[in-house]
């Protein structure tokens, strides 16, 4: 009876591991689901699920930061463009602790092959660096580099705010880490987030990476 309950158990766990669109994307529509695109920046930004969270799985130093912001006992809800990265990808995650990974079956090809809406297309210019340079060039301004869809990026969303609350001056500046490419490569901002507080138009502090405070 015990072996039978653990090959039931084994099956279940199996099933449950890939599902098709229609179960993924009632499964996504829960509070706080954690939806986890890992394919390439310029992937994301030609369009994907709603509320997602992207590291890029081919760059296994970005794929290892960003996943250490999820939380490793609620469900992860997996995708790359038709399978194959998000499968080798919770095959890992699987293997690192996460409890329950479940991965869309097709990917998000699959998803487009329903009809179903995707977010985030990346129609919107970016920001030339003479726009940067005008927006830092008088006051104290803080500069984000990060992305909606970058896990550390949104863990560190309270942090920022606490610290506008204390320094009421300091105006925010928010750079796309997916989209404003020359601004990032004129600042030198190599990873996501990194902050960089300007004071008339000369950089005074940098910081990189997760911290409790700015």
């Amino acid at each position: 009876m015990a072996l039978l309950g653990l090959l039931i158990s084994v099956v279940s766990g199996a099933s449950a591991q890939q599902v098709d669109v229609s179960v993924f994307q009632q499964s996504i529509q829960k509070k706080d689901a954690q939806v986890f695109d890992v394919r390439t920046a310029g992937e994301f930004n030609t369009g994907h699920l709603h509320n997602a969270l992207q590291a890029d799985y081919t760059k296994k130093g970005e794929f290892i930061e960003r996943v250490q912001y999820l939380d490793k006992e609620q469900a992860i809800y997996i995708y790359c463009l038709s399978g194959g990265r998000s499968t080798a990808a919770a095959k890992w995650l699987r293997e690192n602790g996460f409890r329950e990974v479940i991965e869309l079956k097709g990917g998000i090809n699959a998803w487009k092959q329903a009809g179903l809406p995707v977010e985030g297309v990346a129609d919107v210019q970016q920001m030339s660096v003479d726009t940067f340079h005008m927006a830092v060039a008088s006051g104290d301004v803080l500069v984000d580099v990060g992305a909606e869809w970058c896990p550390p990026c949104r863990k560190m969303e309270p942090v920022i705010q606490a610290y506008l609350k204390e320094n009421k001056k300091v105006r925010l500046l928010k750079v796309d880490g997916g989209r404003d490419r020359e601004v990032m490569q004129a600042v030198n901002a190599t990873s996501l987030p990194t902050f960089i507080l300007y004071r008339d138009g000369r950089e005074v502090w940098r910081k990189q990476g997760v911290s409790d405070k700015l």
